[in-house]
């Protein structure tokens, strides 16, 4: 059975929407509504064990967590940090528990394929994480047969992304059991809400895909469109 998860960037409910959720925190409202949510402060700074396992126990037991690799490994070291570094960070998500879904390491729009960095550190990923992992490169380098074979080798998704910086970053490759939708907003990232056209067709195109395991995650977040977007495709989906 096909598992299918719909959620935003962080766990804000749009004043328009939170006087129809429950008592409690953020968390504690978000999670009765979706079933999982991405974690993008951890890409900024890192958090204390306690507040993972807080997150981790303020959710239903069928709740999941994306979580986004800190700037100092994507965007600073561009992948070549050091074994230390990455188990660094891995020790914070991994507090979540049951909780982890998955691991996004998102590139920076300059960040080169190199074929030598890239095998060292998804060799070194897979050393010391056996969970699922997605990534979200966005330099034009990376969309190649020879990438979409490295990454399937190693069990690393590639996520399909709106709007795509390139036109293959529509699509999702590399390991096939899995995949993960990062929808920005378009015309204006971040923004922008989707039409109604769109979210139809992404629901249909997601309701015949076969991959085992879709997640669809909504980072249109500025101007609380997420929220909405993703109430909508969640509804398309259980029609």
């Amino acid at each position: 059975m096909k598992s299918l998860r719909i959620g935003t960037a962080g766990w804000s409910i749009p004043k328009q929407f939170a006087a129809a959720s429950r008592d409690g925190t953020h968390l504690d409202r978000y999670s009765q509504i979706f079933n999982c949510a991405e974690i993008n402060s951890s890409f900024y700074r890192s958090h204390r064990l306690s507040t993972w396992e807080k997150w981790a126990n303020s959710v239903p037991e069928d709740f999941c967590f994306s979580v986004k690799a800190p700037r100092m490994i994507t965007h600073e070291a561009k992948l070549a940090c050091t074994p230390a570094e990455l188990q660094t960070f891995l020790t914070e998500a991994n507090a979540l528990g049951g909780k982890l879904g998955t691991i996004l390491f998102q590139l920076p729009p300059s960040s080169v394929f190199h074929p030598t960095i890239a095998r060292t550190f998804f060799t070194m990923l897979c050393d010391l994480y056996a969970g699922h992992t997605v990534l979200e490169p966005r330099h034009a380098t990376w969309f190649t047969p020879e990438v979409d074979d490295l990454l399937q080798s190693f069990r690393i998704a590639r996520v399909a992304a709106d709007p795509a910086r390139v036109p293959q970053a529509a699509y999702a490759a590399g390991w096939g059991e899995l995949i993960y939708c990062r929808l920005h907003g378009s015309p204006r990232t971040y923004y922008s809400s989707y039409p109604a056209t769109y979210l139809r067709s992404l629901a249909a195109t997601i309701a015949a895909h076969p991959a085992k395991e879709i997640w669809c995650i909504f980072d249109n977040t500025a101007s609380g469109a997420a929220f909405g977007d993703a109430q909508i495709l969640k509804h398309l989906l259980s029609t």
